[in-house]
């Protein structure tokens, strides 16, 4: 055992076990292959898989709609900013601000520990298997 500090959240299993779970519904439903990801507390990555047949692009979307929700500690597609203050923020994240449907906060005991996020399908697509993907976790 390590004596090295551990920020509070998801661990590597549970990040493993919710992007398999997203491939899985979307694959189960019929959806494009996608890119999902899970970001930590901080927002740094923890997990990051693109399916086959998934478009690259799709890898880098997938991570912007974690960060999206977990910055604004609500689902991506519920982020509704004018269009010059998303610009803003856009920058401000270099790129890397989404306010599209595919990602979607982490929550456990009241609190936000990291977020999940998908693309490649539809954007309502994405966010449905992270959603159903979490909900199995919390199971």
């Amino acid at each position: 055992m390590s004596d090295t500090p551990r920020l509070p959240g998801l661990t590597l299993a549970e990040a493993n076990q919710l992007v398999d779970t997203v491939h899985a519904v979307g694959a189960e439903r019929g959806y494009s292959p996608l890119a999902v990801a899970v970001v930590d507390v901080t927002g740094e990555v923890l997990v990051l898989k693109r399916a086959d047949g998934g478009t690259p692009v799709t890898s880098r979307v997938a991570v912007a709609k974690a960060r999206t929700a977990l910055r604004m500690l609500k689902p991506s597609g519920e982020v509704a900013l004018p269009d010059e203050v998303a610009g803003a923020v856009q920058h401000l994240y270099s790129g890397d601000f989404v306010a599209r449907a595919g990602g979607v906060p982490i929550v456990q005991d009241g609190l936000v520990v990291g977020a999940a996020g998908a693309s490649g399908a539809q954007s309502a697509e994405d966010e449905a298997a992270v959603r159903a993907a979490i909900e199995q976790l919390q199971a």
